[in-house]
């Protein structure tokens, strides 16, 4: 009888959904493209906007613990955060939305899901992809996004700047850039 209960609550908690799923050891990167490319030749390869010469890239850095990266196929450019090494993400529904606060600014967020790599947040960035856009420039195009997450936000100080004319010619001798006129 005891055993029984026992096979019952280890059944029971096999077919539970997981509550919680561990991050990447290693750069997902990898992962993203083979999925992506899978995706590419199954389901998008027929639809209208399918830029067929674009090449899909990825490519991860680890930020704040967590996998930030780029992904480009031939039909998006998105920006994409998953669990980090030793990081547990518990598992939310799909198509949340996560606000998250980046270098750069803030970005909202979609929890999706893929195949191998299982939830991922991800921010479109390009959909469809621009036609005229080459498969070199493509691959700087992910190189400078994501350097670019990473940048700190450029913003004028407290005091503000005089970028009058007047003010940055001196109107008056002896105020120099630094001088205020009284």
């Amino acid at each position: 009888m005891a055993q029984s209960i026992v096979n019952e609550a280890v059944n029971e908690a096999a077919t539970e959904p997981a509550q919680e799923f561990a991050g990447f050891a290693t750069n997902p990167a990898p992962l993203l493209v083979a999925q992506y490319e899978r995706i590419a030749k199954q389901e998008m390869q027929a639809l209208p906007f399918y830029h067929a010469t674009m090449p899909i890239v990825a490519e991860c850095v680890v930020f704040d613990g967590q996998w930030l990266g780029c992904v480009l196929t031939p039909w998006m450019l998105s920006v994409v955060v998953l669990p980090g090494p030793d990081q547990l993400w518990p598992v939310r529904s799909s198509s949340d939305r996560l606000a998250l606060q980046l270098p750069c600014g803030n970005l909202t967020f979609m929890v999706g899901a893929l195949p191998e790599t299982g939830q991922l947040l991800a921010c479109s960035l390009m959909s469809p992809i621009d036609p005229h856009l080459g498969a070199d420039e493509g691959r700087a195009l992910v190189s400078s996004t994501l350097k670019m997450l990473l940048s700190l936000p450029v913003q004028q100080g407290e005091g503000g700047v005089n970028l009058s004319r007047r003010r940055l010619f001196g109107a008056r001798r002896g105020l120099g850039l630094g001088a205020t006129e009284s």
